[in-house]
């Protein structure tokens, strides 16, 4: 690549469908990005001793489970089976600690808020009497949603402050999301780094896994009906015809079935034991992949005794069958010297090449580790900057680390404390406490909209984008059924409406247009909060960014009445005309826009003017009475009968003019046809 000029485009990707995800996050790095380092003599790979003490990229095989990595975690009340052995070493406090929580996402299930209110004295009584870590992050939780308790964000952000410092990672995560927001940066990334470091933890071995994002259980205004089916697991019907087809012998249809136990996925919760049993099937009718992650399984013993030897084997046979990213796992296995004889760089770096040569991103990762540490290689920072952002590219989250770690620490990369912060947060929610959006998301499928509510708010408050908008849009499409306590019982509409503007607030400050959109319309409105056109207008303006069609036209009919802007007839058509070329659909309104300004400017203060600006008044009265009166039950049959009796009774007055009747004779009188009352009326 050309050393004169460096620029790097950096997106995150995911395995998942583009319509589950939150915007991508894109990082430009130009030559002034890059320092220049020193190469530094390579390490030889017949050196017997260990690596330096920093030398951990490759991954921990000895990782700790999830319920240690994130202390305090509702995994005991939500995955009893999976949290067996952790909870069965409960302390009578922690025992009675899980108890209180359990209690109130049951009664918040069951609708009882009497009961709910018991859990909560419950939690502050071993929060503020006993101390509990956990308790006050959840303690801290309820005083910033205002659940149950007044909503007061001072005291949410005390509480967290101690949880955090007792060790409580999902209070230390919202506190850095608090900073985040404020831009306080230099508290906000001493968090995020330490987040990252535990999500990284997390991670598997050699064989990277899917990013998993929460899933966004609405499109737009309306359930994403689409992706929720696709969620449901097991009852899932396109996962029942691939479970029978895997049974028939279909080894393609065995390999996805334990591919999606082993990562969790589609709904699924990871279950190691039957990921292992149908990888085994498909091994012995061949599938490479399969024998790729039975490899990783072996490796890293997920369900089975660690046996280096055996990785290497499968891994080695599946790299036979022309699989280039087992060469990547065999990279790993030589590098730390695990079933091999002794540790061997060159062998190493030659097996992560074939893994890079083929696109593989962990390939390129661990090529970009060995050049920034030296090992086996001269140290080049310049080549390992390069590495990391092709891995990234491919949705590689460790790589996302190593870059957050180089702007953070200003290794190779000039110290840039905004951007080592974004992508620490990136990847910090990659960690364990990510598993609450599954948790969310398996209640909302179960109808338990309340409790989905609780965990989605939960999750809004540690920073993620798709939960703040489910959680809004959850408050706005189901009302009382969201569950939405305040201090005295269920909330006002005027408690959702604000509770709900404030969830979409944040979710617009992380790149959300449709969030955007309706805090626009809240403004516009006033709904949940007092009529502004002004903020509004930036709201909309905002959305217009994320090239939202609405937002445009929204923009348009502003400027054309002089609401929040200044009135600008051209520029009010540029809008219009700008969100058509962007949404076919917004013909029809687009056309009465313009048509609307077509007679604003060539008729200016006239009659038809006047009737124009009126309509916003007059529609909705025009709604009401729709809705209240012609809606109701039997009065829409009356009106469509009364309707048909009015055309019939003009197309037999029409009839009647277009007739020729001849002149009568003089003492006659005219006799009519009675047969012409019961003919159809003639159609002119």
């Amino acid at each position: 690549m050309q050393r004169h000029k460096l620029a790097f485009s950096l997106l995150i990707f995911s395995l998942l469908p583009l319509s589950l995800l939150a915007r991508p996050y894109v990082l430009v790095l130009s030559q002034e990005d890059l320092k220049e380092i020193p190469s530094s003599p390579a390490t030889t790979d017949v050196d017997p001793t260990e690596s330096p003490p920093e030398w951990d990229e490759f991954g921990d095989s000895d990782s700790k489970p999830e319920h240690e990595l994130d202390p305090g975690s509702w995994r005991p009340i939500f995955e009893p089976d999976a949290a067996t052995n952790s909870a069965s070493n409960l302390d009578p406090e922690m025992e009675q600690y899980y108890s209180a929580v359990e209690k109130m996402f049951s009664a918040v299930t069951d609708g009882e808020v009497r009961v709910v209110e018991e859990a909560v004295a419950e939690i502050e009584e071993l929060a503020t009497v006993k101390g509990n870590s956990h308790a006050r992050s959840v303690l801290g939780f309820l005083y910033g949603l205002g659940q149950i308790k007044e909503r007061d964000k001072a005291k949410a952000f005390l509480y967290h402050h101690f949880a955090a410092d007792g060790g409580n990672l999902q209070s230390k995560s919202a506190l850095a999301y608090t900073y985040y927001r404020q831009q306080m940066y230099e508290k906000a990334i001493i968090l995020y780094a330490e987040l990252a470091e535990v999500a990284v933890n997390s991670f598997l071995i050699s064989k990277d896994s899917p990013v998993i994002e929460p899933v966004r259980i609405h499109n737009g205004a309306e359930e994403n009906k689409d992706v929720l089916r696709k969620s449901r697991g097991e009852d899932d019907d396109v996962f029942q015809i691939l479970e029978y087809q895997a049974q028939k012998g279909n080894a393609g249809a065995m390999f996805k079935i334990g591919y999606f136990y082993y990562f969790g996925l589609r709904g699924l919760r990871r279950d190691h034991a039957k990921a292992l049993a149908w990888f085994s099937k498909a091994a012995e009718k061949g599938e490479p992949r399969s024998m790729e992650l039975l490899g990783e399984i072996f490796a890293r013993g997920a369900g089975v005794e660690r046996n280096y030897t055996k990785a290497l084997e499968w891994l080695t046979l599946a790299a036979k069958l022309q699989l280039s990213s087992a060469y990547n796992g065999m990279g790993y296995l030589y590098v730390k010297g695990y079933g091999v004889q002794k540790k061997n760089y060159s062998k190493a770096k030659e097996y992560f090449e074939r893994a890079a040569d083929n696109d593989d991103a962990g390939g390129h990762y661990n090529l970009g580790v060995m050049h920034l540490k030296g090992i086996g290689v001269k140290r080049d920072v310049r080549l390992a900057c390069q590495y990391f952002i092709v891995a990234a590219n491919a949705g590689q989250p460790k790589a996302f680390y190593q870059l957050a770690k180089m702007f953070h620490m200003g290794v190779g990369l000039r110290k840039n404390l905004a951007v080592a912060t974004a992508l620490y947060k990136l990847v910090a929610e990659q960690g364990p406490w990510n598993s609450l959006s599954r948790w969310a998301l398996e209640s909302y499928l179960k109808g338990d909209v309340g409790k989905a509510f609780l965990l989605y708010s939960r999750m809004a408050e540690l920073g993620y984008e798709i939960a703040q908008s489910n959680a809004a849009w959850i408050l706005d499409k189901y009302a009382e059924r969201s569950m939405c306590m305040g201090e005295s019982g269920f909330c006002t509409d005027s408690e959702r409406h604000q509770r709900a503007h404030s969830l979409w607030w944040q979710a617009s400050e992380q790149g959300n247009e449709h969030a955007a959109l309706l805090i626009g319309d809240a403004y516009y409105y006033g709904r949940g909060t007092e009529r502004d056109y002004e903020r509004a207008a930036e709201a909309y303006m905002h959305a217009k960014s994320q090239s939202n069609a609405q937002a445009m036209f929204n923009l348009g009919y502003m400027h054309e009445h002089g609401q929040g802007l200044p009135v600008d007839l051209h520029l009010a058509k540029r809008y219009y005309d700008q969100a058509l070329e962007i949404d076919a659909a917004a013909k029809l309104p687009v056309t009465l826009a313009l048509s609307s300004l077509w007679i604003r400017k060539n008729y200016a203060d006239s009659f038809m003017v006047h009737v124009i600006d009126s309509l916003p008044e007059v529609y909705p009265k025009i709604e009401g009475w729709v809705e209240n009166v012609i809606l109701e039950d039997g009065n829409a049959m009356i009106l469509a009968l009364f309707v048909c009796l009015i055309t019939v009774l003009y197309f037999r007055e029409q009839q009647r003019r277009n007739v020729v009747v001849p002149p009568a004779a003089a003492g006659e009188v005219g006799i009519r046809d009675h047969n012409m009352d019961h003919a159809p009326p003639a159609l002119n």
